[in-house]
């Protein structure tokens, strides 16, 4: 009988530890990016978006210098960027990426635009910009306003033509951010929809993980557009230096570096608690390791802005490198790491471009 007490003691126990070990390695880290990575990147940039909103509304009413407006905006656009290997879900839905960036910027449609706007609607506010062009409504119009060189928003007729505008898009992007982390945030909402499969959105955790996956391999490849379109690698060689993403306030590089980092949040988690322990292969996760490293390492040692690196051969020669090193990355997950997970990755936004 004791025996009997004993061995059923042991089954319990047994019993008990399996299930507080989790039986789904891949739902586990799937709720861990979603949690810990994926919802407080939503929430930073929220947080950027309604700094933004009241900086627009205080340099507006003579509260803040335009080098404090500047400051803010770098926030944003690098919230923004931070978000970009992070797009899944309601981000990605609804024309709502188009609302916070216009790239690229082929015609300096966002420079022509906005005048046009101005011209029609001098006092416009955030219902009229809400229904004008998706190219006057984000980022890449309000750092033309602060940073371009044919305006000067330090002089007082210039401020007052610009801010309504300024502080509308400050208004919109706050709006669009608060929206979205709503999405996310909601009983049924993206965080709710990733944590616990199957869910509407998702038939179980391959499928979620195959999500968020595609996402970061996707955003690496438009990181790779990005550096290279101003290298000139679709141009024959020839640069150019104004299609980069976020070239007038100088932020291109710093822009990639923010979403080299989340894309790195992906591989490694919170605590260590990412894509990385679902890996058994050791060479691959001491490839990717080091492939993260030696992009990071190269961004960091380029001191000058994009632009100002474009103007020479050892520039241009360290940019290369940087590139053939992203490339390096990006081919790392698109290759070896989908296939060592079963993730079919399928179709990539960027195919075509």
């Amino acid at each position: 009988m004791a025996f009997i007490t004993r061995s059923l003691a042991s089954l319990l126990l047994i019993g008990g530890l399996a299930a507080c070990s989790p039986q789904d390695p891949q739902q586990a880290t799937v709720a861990n990016l979603a949690e810990h990575v994926l919802l407080p990147a939503y929430q930073r940039w929220d947080r950027a978006n309604q700094d933004l909103r009241d900086s627009a509304r205080a340099f507006c009413a003579g509260e803040q210098s335009l080098a404090e407006a500047r400051q803010h905006f770098t926030t944003a656009q690098s919230a923004w960027a931070a978000l970009q290997p992070l797009a899944v879900g309601p981000l990605s839905e609804g024309n709502r990426a188009w609302q916070v960036q216009f790239w690229p910027d082929k015609k300096n449609l966002v420079g022509r635009q906005i005048g046009q706007l101005i011209q029609r609607n001098p006092q416009v506010d955030e219902a009229a910009l809400a229904r004008a062009s998706v190219v006057v409504q984000g980022l890449s119009a309000y750092e033309y306003l602060l940073y371009d060189e044919s305006l000067d928003l330090d002089d007082a007729g210039q401020r007052q033509r610009y801010c309504p505008l300024l502080q509308a898009i400050g208004g919109h992007q706050a709006g669009l951010s608060g929206e979205v982390l709503g999405l996310w945030q909601a009983e049924q909402g993206m965080l709710a929809q990733l944590s616990h499969t199957p869910s509407e959105r998702f038939a179980d955790s391959g499928e979620a993980l195959a999500e968020i996956l595609r996402t970061q391999v996707s955003a690496l490849d438009g990181l790779k557009k990005k550096l290279g379109t101003p290298m000139g690698r679709q141009t024959r060689g020839v640069p150019q230096p104004y299609q980069a993403e976020a070239w007038r306030s100088k932020a291109s590089l710093a822009s990639l570096a923010a979403a080299l980092a989340s894309a790195e949040q992906i591989w490694r988690g919170s605590d260590e608690k990412g894509v990385r322990q679902l890996v058994e292969d050791n060479a691959l996760i001491e490839k990717l390791d080091a492939a993260y490293a030696d992009v990071r390492g190269r961004l960091a040692a380029l001191e000058r802005p994009l632009g100002e690196l474009l103007e020479s051969a050892e520039g241009r020669e360290a940019l290369d490198g940087l590139y053939q090193s992203l490339d390096r990355l990006h081919r790392l997950h698109e290759g070896e790491l989908a296939r060592a997970l079963q993730i079919p990755l399928g179709f990539n936004a960027h195919d075509g471009d």
